[in-house]
């Protein structure tokens, strides 16, 4: 296979790209840093579809290598054919590559293989020519008390059970099965007691098609079943596998083609029908994965891209019972100002202690903005919080922020090292306060799982979530870049050519020698080699840095070029954020005869252009601000049906998204109540972090549900 020539056609792209990309790829240049700095080779290709190429490239690099293992075993058996080999050229999946090699993959003992010892084979190809002969004549001359075969019965049993295993490994008769079971098969799931858990009762008596059932009811049937809770198979109409199977090798009535009858009805029923039915379900087990994986990536990505509430001090308030409400306020940068505790709630109400002890807090820090976190006791914590902003003369705003992840954070052994002074439920206070002021900044302190914005993700293949999660939080981290003085190594550790040890010698070089003055400084930091600065270097700022381009995502090996456009252009370098003038004198010139005259590609240019008009571009400044609140606050009983409200999407999964509304409980919006147009997933309409216009459709307090829409009532 030429795997190049495949990608491209998969992927639609010219042939060039492709081979340019996996060149780089072959080179271990990073995905942010080919996505970033080398568009021209690419043709701009975005981070995302690289990962998408790249995978795919290493499924068919796994594919080419399995078929030359295939290939070696077949013919040192000696039984290569150029048939066979023409089939193993043409498979396309390693699921075709193992089917061609399944009757010659050496196998444990079987009732098949125990037959062909006491020599039945030749019986077997008796009973498959189906002529008029007498099969139990025939059979008397295998009868063999030294080899094990004592009658007729058993030496007819012996050839029926070669016949059945035969039939089992035709690859064409599996592939034709397996697109059977995909048409026309049903996942059927039922309780599997009396005692089944109730949190299944959906799926009882459930039936779904296989090429209709949805990626999220997989992943309930799976959960399900490995509770122990349900049943779970893959069915065709009664009959069908069997017709499928003896239509192929039964030729007549004769005695003979009725024993082949009975041998074809066995292998459907113990060999092929169970193996079929394992591969169906792991197929949709591992699509379903793969859609929830893309799903949880995407909010991930949302969430990390969050625009950050910049410039604010900031109290972050951990909500709690019996142990009061954590509270830490800290500054623009995060550096933590004061710390407390108030109870706000029983069994240890102490609200106008509270008051005071907050209110001071704020008067004494400058607090501008109060983070709430979501979790236990948010509900109180946030009434707490409208009415104190009520009654002091300082303007303060408030946000309900995800905690997820906060406590995990607080006790690991970062946390730890960043505040080894502070206990662990004051850390969280502090994590809730920061990851308002910088979401990316902080979030890449917990582990992705932690954060809750998916479906199922317990549930997940831990390796290939690791994998999909990181990559993420990479592009995220890469393409916002970070200040080299003040970034922690965790998230430098994120950094394009960066790995966990290269980035704590970075602090410790920071901590050692002071801060970074330019980006030639990193090839000082110890293990930090050429290869991993040009990697690097334009992902990492430098403010107040001595050349300004050290600022900017300009890449070092482009400061010839952005100091030749600005000569071209006639404008210095200290008009750099002068976006209005540049522009004028960039268009004044012509982006194509720049590009020419400088010797670089138009897409390097452009990105030289507007690094040069904003520089240190935070692309998060350009999305809209996060919801923040300072009005009344809602219970669960104030909403009223038709009742419209702004909120915020917290969760995007399949079958819809939950979105904040204002009280304790977030809302569902029903992907049929998105819009009105028909679409396939959630996220073609919202993201998380949107800000949202619904409406109240019905609300359930007993369960304590809110269902809303995004469509307007008329």
């Amino acid at each position: 296979m030429d795997i190049n020539a495949t990608l491209a056609k998969e992927f639609n792209l010219k042939q060039e790209q492709v081979d340019n990309t996996v060149a780089l790829i072959d080179d271990d240049k990073t995905i942010p840093f080919i996505a970033r700095y080398r568009k021209e080779v690419t043709g701009s290709l975005d981070d995302q579809i690289l990962r998408e190429l790249y995978d795919r490239l290493c499924y068919l690099r796994n594919l080419e290598k399995r078929k030359e293992e295939v290939r070696s075993s077949i013919t040192e058996q000696e039984k290569m054919t150029d048939e066979l080999n023409a089939a193993i050229d043409a498979a396309m999946t390693l699921v075709e590559v193992e089917d061609i090699y399944r009757p010659f993959k050496p196998k444990r003992k079987t009732r098949a293989s125990i037959a062909r010892e006491k020599g039945l084979e030749g019986l077997a190809a008796y009973l498959l020519e189906q002529g008029d002969g007498d099969p139990t004549a025939e059979a008397e001359k295998y009868i063999d008390e030294e080899k094990g075969v004592a009658d007729t019965q058993e030496a007819l049993q012996g050839a029926m059970d070669i016949i059945a295993e035969d039939i089992s490994d035709s690859a064409e008769l599996r592939k034709y099965l397996r697109t059977l079971f995909s048409q026309i098969g049903k996942v059927t799931s039922a309780a599997a007691g009396d005692d089944a858990d109730a949190v299944y009762q959906n799926y009882f008596e459930f039936s779904e098609g296989v090429s209709k059932i949805a990626g999220h009811r997989i992943l309930a049937i799976d959960r399900g079943e490995k509770e122990g809770a349900l049943k779970v198979s893959v069915d065709v109409p009664e009959g069908a596998g069997e017709r499928a199977v003896t239509s192929r090798y039964v030729k007549n009535g004769s005695e003979c083609g009725k024993l082949v009858e009975a041998a074809c009805v066995d292998s459907y029923k113990r060999l092929i029908y169970p193996s079929i039915e394992r591969e169906i379900r792991s197929e949709l087990s591992q699509n379903a994965q793969e859609g929830a994986i893309k799903v949880f990536s995407s909010n991930l990505r949302q969430l990390l891209m969050a625009p950050p509430v910049k410039g604010t001090v900031t109290l972050g308030l951990d909500p709690g019972y019996a142990h009061g409400c954590k509270i830490a306020v800290v500054d623009e940068t995060g550096k933590v100002l004061d710390t407390n505790i108030v109870y706000l709630t029983p069994p240890r109400k102490e609200t106008e202690k509270a008051k005071r002890i907050i209110s001071k807090m704020i008067e004494r820090c400058g607090v501008t903005t109060i983070a709430i976190g979501n979790g236990t006791a948010s509900r109180e914590s946030e009434q707490f919080v409208a009415e104190l902003i009520k009654e002091i003369p300082q303007k303060v705003s408030y946000m309900v922020v995800s905690e997820a992840g906060a406590s995990v954070y607080s006790a690991s052994k970062l946390a730890a090292e960043e505040f080894p002074d502070y206990d662990v439920s004051l850390r969280s206070a502090v994590s809730i306060a920061r990851r308002m002021q910088d979401p990316l900044a902080e979030l890449v302190k917990i582990d992705p799982k932690a954060i809750g914005v998916g479906q199922y993700q317990h549930d997940m293949p831990k390796a290939r979530m690791d994998e999909a999660l990181r990559g993420v939080v990479e592009d995220c981290v890469n393409s916002v870049g970070v200040d080299l003085n003040t970034a922690s190594y965790s998230l430098l550790s994120y950094i394009s050519g960066i790995n966990s040890t290269v980035a704590k010698n970075i602090v410790a070089y920071r901590e050692e020698n002071g801060a970074f003055t330019d980006r030639k400084q990193l090839m000082k930091v110890a293990k930090l080699g050429a290869k991993a600065f040009e990697q690097c270097a334009g992902f990492l700022r430098v403010p107040g840095a001595k050349n300004p381009l050290d600022n900017t995502g300009v890449h070092p090996e482009s400061y010839a070029a952005a100091k030749a456009l600005i000569d071209e252009c006639g404008f210095t370098v200290a008009d750099m954020g002068d976006k209005e003038l540049i522009d004028k004198k960039v268009k004044g010139v012509g982006i194509s005869k720049l590009a020419q005259d400088i010797g670089v590609g138009i897409p390097t240019l452009e990105d030289i252009v507007k690094e040069l008009e904003k520089p240190g571009r935070d692309p998060r400044d350009e999305l809209p601000p996060p919801l923040m609140r300072s009005g009344d606050v809602m219970e669960l009983s104030d909403l009223k049906e038709g009742m419209e409200l702004m909120g915020t999407v917290r969760n995007v999964i399949d079958f819809g998204a939950f979105v904040d509304i204002g009280v304790h409980e977030d809302g569902l919006v029903h992907i049929s109540q998105m819009c009105s147009k028909y679409i396939k997933h959630p996220l073609e309409v919202v993201k998380v972090g949107d800000v949202v216009k619904v409406w109240v459709l019905g609300v359930d307090l007993k369960r304590k549900r809110i269902s809303l829409t995004m469509k307007q009532p008329k």
